[in-house]
């Protein structure tokens, strides 16, 4: 019997790899970007076409290469930060490996063009599919010049997974936002299409958050953090809880300028907002650990966004500990934790204006008598005797939970409801309505009382109002006397731009006027009466929570996350009109009792039902 086992070609090989390294073009971007910092570059410029599946251009400013290096550069294993096993763990560059370079020439074409400061000339060298096609003297700037194009032009297989040019340049921002944030003492450039997107000049940390990110006044959202420990320097900002997200955008985890990926320390900065955040909603970070390369091992996963510590327990403390810190300390939180370091509570203590503490009073009526004759001891004489202040308000949030609950229901039980709750509107006696707390709508009827959430009525109407607008592109705008311009960043100009053409069959008259921003033309009727810019952001918001988490088709995603957005919010006055109007339309739905969500939109209480609890009595 022969022999079967043999070594495999460097051109199977290199593919292999490159399935492990490159994934997408923003794989391919991550590795040159990563390239480009290491050379030393001050300015780096990068240019794609059709997301990155036609061309990723990366120009920077660096170090350059030999003609020799630049040859090297793309064998399997070639790197200049590891000469013995002890280097592995002293690394604090990005690249280090020497897999990225020789991965992507064997699955695109390659141009790359260098040049050393010393050098007289610099080297072109051109890569097919990891067959070299020339090398040659050329003349070009300091630095390096690499164009990767056709990328899988030579795996069909693996370019017929690519998604959408939209969600391939989604993870292309993602990866550059990274980078750049790590090293914002660089200028970075960013173009699509020959359409700029990023130009981010050289700044401090603060200033290249609120490009990357920043809509008006993000500044002020920002709370700096900083703590210096034997173990680890943490370093960045956390958002403020007011300004927190029901979806998990701008938080970044950085170790020695790396970015990571750590569910472990993302859990010790969400326990340190313990009951300042509502229920799912995610505050912003950028947190910078800079820590000895012998305490981490980040050889554990290809794509190196996966690290191990040697002491997680004691940094997971540390970052919880010091995001509290900052919180209390720019009195966002007050602090009532009495095994707090007591550094912290000093600083604290430091802000305390002990004069300013009164002890509690309680207003009391001297001339009451309890024993007066004439009246029994009811709850008017307590009130006499305590001047009792109304309870405090409770603000609402502006869209409701999300609730699955309905999915647990069968379609003919549905049905039934939907066909119940219709035969109420016969039911009405023609007495009026009432707004119980501007929350609730109680309605008289035959047989009892119906109750009313007027949010989640008014969600349910709209949601089957604009989904049949999307199905048959007829919302109607209400054009604006003074169009107004909205800025978005990077992410959710493309996230709109991609869902455009059904966020007009809503009624939105939008236009892309580029530079992340839109001109808002018009709206919905039904939408004209709020801001339109919190409108508009509130709906990208609700979208890509519906698009992550419920996985829902565009159409649906949209109409659903247009009607949570828009649906009048409890604590609203309803006039007699809008209550009359708001319950005719709830029950012209095809599932009226049932909001988008899946909470219920009414409820019924008979006279028996009624007549059953007055009946009960006290048990002695």
């Amino acid at each position: 019997m022969s022999d079967i086992i043999q070594i495999l070609p460097d051109s199977i090989a290199n593919q292999i790899a490159a399935g492990e390294v490159i994934q997408r073009p923003a794989s391919a971007v991550k590795e040159l970007l990563e390239n480009a910092v290491d050379s030393g570059a001050t300015i780096v410029n990068l240019s794609v076409k059709d997301a990155g599946k036609t061309l990723i251009k990366i120009i920077d400013n660096g170090c350059g290469m030999s003609e020799t290096d630049l040859r090297m550069s793309f064998e399997r294993h070639a790197t200049s930060k590891i000469r013995k096993i002890e280097d592995l763990f002293e690394i604090r560059t990005m690249g280090f490996r020497g897999e990225a370079l020789a991965s992507i020439a064997s699955i695109a074409q390659v141009e790359t063009k260098t040049k050393r400061v010393e050098d007289e000339l610099g080297t072109l060298l051109s890569i097919d599919g990891s067959e070299v096609m020339s090398q040659e003297p050329c003349n070009v700037s300091d630095g390096t010049s690499i164009a990767i194009k056709n990328l899988f032009y030579n795996v069909p297989a693996r370019r017929n997974f690519l998604k959408s040019n939209a969600s391939e340049m989604k993870h292309i921002i993602e990866e550059f936002n990274r980078i750049a944030l790590a090293n914002p003492e660089i200028t970075f450039m960013l173009n699509h299409n020959e359409s700029e997107v990023y130009h981010l000049k050289k700044s401090s940390l603060r200033q290249r958050i609120v490009d990357l990110f920043g809509k008006k006044n993000f500044n002020e959202r920002l709370v700096p953090l900083e703590e210096d420990t034997d173990i680890v320097k943490l370093t960045g900002f956390i958002g403020k809880p007011e300004f927190a997200k029901k979806t998990r955008g701008e938080q970044y985890f950085f170790v020695n300028k790396r970015f990571i990926k750590s569910p472990y320390l993302n859990h010790a900065v969400l326990s340190a907002f313990e009951e300042l955040l509502p229920r799912d909603h995610f505050p912003l970070y950028v947190l910078f650990l800079d820590i000895d390369p012998k305490h981490i091992d980040i050889n554990v996963h290809p794509t190196k966004t996966e690290i191990k510590f040697s002491d997680e327990k004691t940094i997971y403390a540390m970052i919880r500990s010091c995001v509290k810190h900052s919180l209390g300390k720019y009195n966002l939180t007050p602090s009532l934790d009495f095994e707090q370091e007591r550094s912290y509570q000093e600083l604290l203590s430091q802000k305390t204006n002990q004069s300013d503490i009164k002890s509690p009073a309680v207003n009391f009526n001297p001339d009451y008598n309890p024993f007066k004759t004439g009246k029994s001891k009811g709850k008017d004489d307590w009130l006499e005797l305590y001047n009792i202040p109304d309870p405090p308000s409770h603000k609402e949030p502006s869209a409701p939970q999300i609730d699955l609950s309905f999915k647990n229901l069968s379609s003919q039980q549905i049905e039934s409801d939907n066909i119940e709750s219709k035969k109420l509107v016969d039911d009405v006696d023609g007495l009026e309505t009432y707004q119980l707390h501007k929350k609730y709508i109680l309605c008289h009827i035959k047989s009892g009382l119906m109750i009313i959430d007027q949010h989640a009525a008014h969600e349910r109407v709209l949601y089957e109002r604009f989904l049949n607008y999307l199905k048959n592109n007829s919302g109607a705008s209400q054009q604006a006397l003074f169009p107004q311009t909205i800025e978005l960043n990077a992410d959710d100009h493309l996230l709109l731009k991609e869902a455009l053409s059904e966020v007009k069959a809503l009624g939105f008259d939008l236009e892309d006027f580029g530079k992340n921003t839109f001109i808002i033309n018009g709206m919905p009727p039904e939408l004209n009466d709020g801001n339109a810019i919190e409108i508009i952001e509130g709906l990208i918001e609700q979208y890509k929570q519906n698009l992550s988490i419920l996985k829902l088709d565009k159409q649906e995603c949209i109409a659903r996350a247009t009607a949570q957005n828009a649906a009048i919010k409890h604590g609203k006055d309803l006039s007699q009109e809008e209550m009359d109007t708001l319950i005719h339309d709830l029950f012209a739905c095809q599932q009226p009792n049932i909001a988008p969500g899946g909470s219920s939109t009414v409820i019924k209480l008979t006279l028996d039902e009624l007549m059953h609890k007055f009946e009960n009595k006290i048990q002695h």
